[in-house]
């Protein structure tokens, strides 16, 4: 089977096509030939080292996917031969908090990924997926999916009539924009780009701000707020957006801290803002097999279907890696096998 590996440094010069044997599925694991995977940001900082300088190669990157499942193992019962499911992100993490051990079973680093044409995994760390949606559409659930609907629904308890802000148009965000919108929220969404805006827009979003022309975009929430602020923001900037998220959000709101993509440290936070709107910061690193499965009945039942920015064929891997590195993208980056 062919598979891609990250061997003799970091980097997507460092990111190679290899030949292995196809594995065997041992006691309670699956076979799964892949059919699609899908790209999240963090990918690309495994790939450059970013999150472990000192990880151990060579590893096939790349934590989401799906595929059909094509041998058994000794006692593995959950599943049938020819049902296509998807891993979770986080393979020890099945229901109820996390906890520290948990951390060391996340798929793509440090474990190998799903970037191969074939993948072993313990039945126990998979979930089925709706039937309906295409491959490429099922591989981006596991963990934008899968981080929208924890920060959303299971933690943010997200309710009709709340105004959620949501930054960007990448896959976490616009699955934000979407659970967010079922559960009758307005949705106010940030962007440096006002055709992806008018896009989001077309998803349901009530209020776009372009960023690069309301630098104080805080301000701009409040104003639409009529000064109470939002109920919850979805914070992926991280470094340079945290500080704004405070400030936008009414007293007693919450911010869902998820990416870094302006950075992973706050030069000074802005803790008197912070403690007059008794602002709640939750941490949301994707979540359990419990919530997987939980947003899939919702999907399911609303015959929601997420949004790919593009699809490349699994011999153009480190292309669609560009692409996702570019940060031009509106949804989801897909690879099909």
């Amino acid at each position: 089977m062919k598979a891609y590996v990250i061997q003799g440094g970091f980097g997507l010069d460092h990111l190679v096509e290899i030949d292995r044997p196809i594995p065997n599925p041992a006691r309670g694991e699956v076979l799964i030939r892949m059919k699609a995977v899908s790209l999240n940001s963090r990918d690309i900082g495994v790939i450059n080292g970013f999150y472990n300088p000192e990880l151990n190669v060579p590893l096939v990157p790349v934590s989401d996917g799906v595929g059909e499942i094509i041998a058994l193992g000794e006692q593995a019962s959950k599943f049938r031969i020819g049902e296509r499911v998807s891993a979770i992100f986080t393979q020890s993490w099945k229901l109820g908090e996390a906890t520290q051990e948990n951390w060391i079973s996340s798929l793509g680093s440090p474990l190998d990924g799903m970037l191969a044409e074939y993948v072993v995994l313990p039945e126990e760390g998979l979930v089925r997926v709706p039937q309906y949606l295409t491959d490429v559409e099922a591989a981006t659930l596991p963990c934008a999916g899968v981080t929208a609907w924890h920060a959303v629904v299971e933690e943010g308890k997200v309710k009709a009539g709340d105004t959620v802000v949501v930054q960007g148009t990448g896959g976490v965000s616009l699955f934000a924009l979407q659970f967010a919108k079922l559960q009758g929220a307005k949705v106010i969404v940030t962007s440096s780009n006002d055709d992806k805006l008018a896009r989001a827009k077309a998803l349901g979003a009530d209020h776009g701000i372009n960023y690069m022309q309301m630098v104080e975009w805080d301000k701009a929430v409040l104003e639409y707020t009529q000064g109470r602020g939002a109920d919850h923001i979805i914070d992926l900037g991280g470094g340079n957006t945290l500080n704004r998220s405070i400030s936008a959000l009414k007293v007693g709101g919450q911010v869902s801290i998820i990416g870094i993509l302006s950075g992973d440290r706050v030069e000074s936070l802005a803790i008197v803002p912070a403690i007059l709107r008794r602002a709640k910061l939750q941490a949301i690193n994707v979540g359990s097999r419990a919530m997987f499965e939980n947003m899939n009945a919702a999907i399911e039942h609303h015959s929601l279907r997420p949004i790919v920015d593009k699809e490349f064929p699994f011999s153009q891997a480190v292309e669609a890696l560009r692409h996702l590195a570019e940060g031009s993208y509106f949804g989801k980056i897909g690879i099909v096998f």
